[in-house]
């Protein structure tokens, strides 16, 4: 398998420093992604600022996890799978939800399940989606806005998955118990 360093704040380049500096501020740990991400300053800073704006898009907790959990099922993260079960459990999202989205099965909620599966068509496709997968997304209650908070998700994501899979990422200790595998 192809690994990757994982940096500590003391290996880093420079540039990466005070990245890791924050990410040790923000979550009480360096996850281990943000230490292999640290070898290029630049995709560090913009995984970060990816972070934060996807966060802060229109999307609540549940959805959030809702478009995370789907592109990292889709992308067979080992690495992103677990993490973002762990903090979906910090974000209080209810286990249901998590454990469907862990296991590729529909949502209870419609809007939800809306959401799931235009997400999941959209990684799928390349952003090639139908007018009938926008159509059965507006219908659910969503609208252009959230079409676009998707795509800058599917963004951060592609960061982390695509970096996790080349690195061979270690789950971090706090979310080892949250283990996964694509079935």
């Amino acid at each position: 398998m192809t690994t990757l360093k994982v940096h500590n704040i003391e290996s880093a380049p420079q540039e990466s420093k005070p990245l890791l500096e924050n990410s040790l501020k923000s979550f009480g740990m360096l996850p281990g992604l943000h230490g292999v991400l640290a070898e290029s300053p630049q995709i560090l800073k913009a995984y970060q600022e990816l972070h934060e704006l996807f966060t802060n898009s229109s999307f609540n907790a549940d959805e959030l996890t809702v478009v995370w959990q789907t592109i990292n099922v889709e992308h067979a993260c080992h690495y992103c799978v677990p993490a973002h079960t762990g903090i979906a459990k910090m974000m209080k999202v209810d286990d249901a939800i998590i454990e469907a989205l862990r296991n590729e099965t529909p949502l209870e909620d419609a809007k939800l399940e809306a959401l799931r599966t235009f997400t999941l068509s959209l990684t799928r496709n390349r952003g090639n989606v139908s007018q009938e997968d926008l159509t059965a997304f507006y219908a659910a209650g969503y609208g252009e806005r959230q079409v676009l908070d998707i795509i800058l998700g599917l963004s951060q994501k592609v960061i982390s998955n695509y970096t996790n899979h080349i690195a061979n990422t270690p789950v971090d200790a706090a979310f080892e118990k949250f283990a996964w595998e694509k079935k």
